[in-house]
Parts: C-alpha cells; sequence; structure tokens
C-alpha cells in the first residue's frame, strides 16, 4: 500500500479523514509500522494526491489531520483492454496488474475457449471487482477507478460494440502466430484484445481482423494471460 486510498466517506471534513477498514488498519500496523505523527501519502478517489499526519492509530479506527491533496494522479494510458475472461484467481492478478499500470477501461469478454463457469465466479460480484482494482491504486499511487465492463457474447461484441470502441482508436489483437511484432512506443489510443488461455479460435481472429484489427505477437513463447497483459502493456507504452 504505496498510498492509503481515502473514499469519499472516509473524509469527515477539509482537514480530516477516519479509516475504519479493517485491511488497510492491519496494513498500517503490520506493513507500516506506523505511529501517531508519521506523515504518509494519501490520496482522494477520484481526486488528488497529498500527505496527511497520523494523528490516532487504534484497533478500530484511524485518523489523519489532511494536508493539501493536490498533486494529480499519473496519466492514464492511451488504452482500452479487451481481456477474455480468465480464471479467477488470473482475472483477480490481472486486475491488479493492469490497474497499476494505467489501465483505465476494460472490458471482460467471453470467447470460445472461455469456460462459462467463470462468469459465475465471486471474483466478478462488483465489490470484489472494486477490491482488486483499489489493490492496484494503492500500489501504484493513483487514484482514479478503471471502469469495468463485460461482454458476454463474442458475436454482439464484435458488430456491435467494437466499431465503436475502435472510432479513432488502433486495434491490436494479440494473438500467436500473428505476422507483425508487438509496436512500441505508442502515443496514440488503442484497443488491445487479448484472448483466453489457449488463446482465440481462428474464427475469432479473423472476426476481429475483418472488423479492422491488426495482428500482433510477442515472439515465439507462449506466456500466461496475466504475463502476457504485462509484457504488452510495458512494449506498447
Amino acid at each position: 500500500m504505496n498510498l492509503i486510498l481515502l473514499a469519499p466517506e472516509d473524509i469527515r471534513h477539509d482537514r480530516l479523514a477516519c479509516l475504519r477498514d479493517p485491511r488497510r488498519l492491519r496494513h498500517l500496523k503490520e506493513v507500516h509500522r506506523a505511529r501517531v505523527g508519521d506523515v504518509l501519502a494519501l490520496g482522494i478517489q477520484g481526486g488528488g494526491i497529498g500527505r496527511g499526519e497520523l494523528t490516532l492509530l487504534s484497533d478500530d479506527e484511524a485518523r489523519f489531520t489532511l494536508e493539501a491533496l493536490d498533486t494529480p494522479p499519473p496519466p492514464a494510458l492511451p488504452v482500452h483492454l479487451v481481456l477474455a475472461l480468465p480464471r479467477p484467481r488470473m482475472l483477480a492478478r490481472s486486475l491488479e496488474h493492469v490497474t497499476a499500470m494505467g489501465v483505465k477501461r476494460i472490458t471482460l469478454l467471453h470467447t470460445r475457449r472461455v469456460e462459462k463457469s467463470y462468469w459465475q465466479s465471486p471474483e466478478l460480484e462488483p465489490a470484489k471487482i472494486h477490491e482488486h482494482l483499489v489493490l492496484g491504486l494503492e500500489q501504484a499511487r493513483d487514484t482514479v477507478l478503471p471502469d469495468v465492463s463485460v461482454a458476454k457474447g463474442f458475436r454482439p461484441f464484435v458488430e456491435e460494440r467494437l466499431p465503436l470502441l475502435l472510432d479513432g482508436r488502433r486495434g491490436l489483437v494479440a494473438h500467436p502466430g500473428m505476422p507483425n511484432p508487438c509496436p512500441t512506443g505508442l502515443s496514440e489510443p488503442c484497443v488491445l484484445l487479448i484472448g483466453p488461455e489457449g488463446g482465440f479460435i481462428p474464427y475469432e481472429v479473423e472476426r476481429l481482423l475483418e472488423a479492422g484489427c491488426e495482428g500482433i505477437h510477442l515472439g515465439p513463447r507462449i506466456l500466461r494471460v496475466e504475463t502476457a497483459v504485462v509484457a504488452l502493456l510495458a512494449r506498447l507504452f
């Protein structure tokens, strides 16, 4: 937790914040080993970053006197990530990783090789998704939550939603065997589409290319989804 991210309900008034969340209290005590009088990095969800002095730390509550929280969060990456829904444990890690890297728009997509049971996972509950996004923000000292949507039908997504996403954006399909290596140093907005374990099936690749996307690859090695996502984002931007 490199940043204590304050939710609106944590703010009592302009100069006082109170935390009662057990996870953050435990982190303050066990990891930060915080003491009254310590000054720590704070940020307001959706707002600025600054510092605050710890004035009380008990088993049930932490209080901070806030300094100016007027430093803007780090810039977002100009990418909309479309990720075929991974297995639940991998989804949790992937959400944290991509949030820490600055992705602000995420669509979870159903494809042929996505197990239907994954859509029933508790990890897809809004509260769990929010938890993983917050962990990513705390890691990266960011305050702006990503927007996460779902697309449970591949064909409706390609026919109805993808054309809108590609308006003014470069579409990139990451898939083994594509003709072009992953580009580097992009500044233009793009849509990055990544398949599930085992990749997209040929029909899905064809439809994505027909829709106007470019096929790219990361070389001959086959990577786990959570590794491929980070590698692609790091190389693209």
